[in-house]
């Protein structure tokens, strides 16, 4: 049975994709209970049917259709689908130990890299832009005013309570980039802002990662406590966002590699793969996808982070200085000289410029609006704080 406004339940045929047996086929009848029953005309339904469920051979569900209409409309409008993990989440996960499941305790920087994070991740979302303001040009980008364009649900709990939180605080008073992430992150002397601190959010994440079941959780002794930690459950999860980093910063191609990509079909997947490098090198755990990797191949794709963080905190992207053929720094200078010795003994290397040129403009063909968009715009201002992190802690 069917209704087009309310739950359904879908048959699925034993062997096939579809199934012969309908509605149509069926007889009404009340048992001696009252209940409504069915009974089928000529050959007997098919003895394996199930509605589906998010794993294959599972048990019955039902599904209201207008959801899935909702579903395409979202990603229409946003451009692609949602990936399964979050920004934060793959940060988080490339800085926890594989086999202790905790991260290093003289990271000082995750934490706050992790509240920029979840601005990054709205504004992917399209929750979140920047105030449309033509004066707001005067000012830096990290100051410029935060507005909540659509206040629904995500499906994250963690970004669905910053949203909430800063929607209510809209009503009163929008507030700026730098301001909103000092306050999430509880960097703030105003006792009156102390609400506004999201807590345990590294263990919150580590807990989604454990229901997403990339991670695990068990219970560690240190000698005076014991501390649940996280080590990793799905060990190929972890090895293709290491990958991806590791294809990006170590492409010998001026265009992307498609192994540098998430999924076809996710939204913004180039912007993605920069945020999650960007975010990764400010949180200091970029270093530990580069186990596999040389000194000096470790070097250069460190300096090649360095030039992506430095055209994407400007706006609009790619007015930084290596695009552009600004002023050399020590760090461009260096990468040179490897290129130069690279060629020198026999070896093609496309230049770094080449490289992130061509990734800006992958980058710009996914904005809505170009230079307009405010979402956009958001994002490089979030990646300027988090590019002063260490002069901020």
């Amino acid at each position: 049975m069917s209704s087009a406004g309310g739950l359904q339940r879908r048959r699925v045929g034993g062997g096939g994709g579809s199934s012969s047996y309908n509605d149509e086929d069926d007889d009404k009848y009340r048992d001696g209970n009252g209940h409504s029953r069915t009974r089928s005309r000529g050959n007997t339904p098919p003895a394996a049917q199930h509605a589906g469920s998010a794993f294959e051979g599972g048990s019955k569900i039902a599904f209201d259709p207008r959801d899935l209409q909702l579903d395409a409309t979202e990603e229409a409008r946003i451009g692609g689908k949602m990936p399964r993990l979050t920004i934060m989440e793959e940060v988080l996960l490339l800085g926890i130990k594989d086999k202790q499941g905790y991260l290093s305790f003289w990271n000082d920087n995750i934490s706050y890299a992790l509240r920029g994070c979840i601005l990054i991740e709205l504004a992917l979302r399209r929750r979140i832009a920047l105030v449309k303001d033509p004066n707001r040009r005067r000012i830096p980008i990290p100051e410029r005013i935060i507005e909540v364009i659509d206040d629904r649900q995500t499906g994250e709990t963690i970004l669905d309570e910053a949203l909430k939180m800063m929607k209510a605080q809209q009503e009163v008073e929008k507030m700026g980039i730098n301001s909103w992430i000092d306050l999430m992150s509880g960097e703030t002397w105003n006792v009156m802002k102390i609400g506004f601190q999201l807590k345990q959010v590294r263990e919150r994440l580590a807990k989604g990662l454990v229901d997403k079941g990339v991670l695990r959780t068990e219970k560690r002794n240190f000698l005076l406590f014991d501390m649940a930690t996280h080590p990793v459950a799905d060990v190929r999860t972890k090895e293709g966002i290491i990958n991806r980093v590791v294809s990006l910063l170590t492409s010998t191609t001026a265009a992307i590699p498609a192994s540098a990509l998430d999924k076809e079909g996710v939204q913004c997947r180039a912007l993605r793969a920069v945020c999650l490098v960007c975010a990764a090198y400010t949180a200091s755990v970029l270093d530990n996808a580069f186990g596999r990797l040389g000194y000096e191949e470790r070097e250069a794709a460190f300096q090649r982070c360095d030039e992506i963080l430095g055209e994407f905190v400007v706006w609009p992207f790619g007015t930084g200085g290596i695009t552009q053929g600004g002023p050399v720094t020590a760090a461009t200078a260096a990468g040179r000289r490897r290129q130069a010795s690279r060629l020198a003994s026999g070896g093609v290397e496309i230049s770094a410029r080449e490289v992130i040129l061509n990734l800006v403009q992958e980058v710009r063909k996914e904005a809505v609006g170009g230079e307009e968009d405010t979402g956009f715009e958001l994002i490089a201002g979030v990646l300027e704080v988090l590019s002063k992190l260490d002069s901020l802690l």
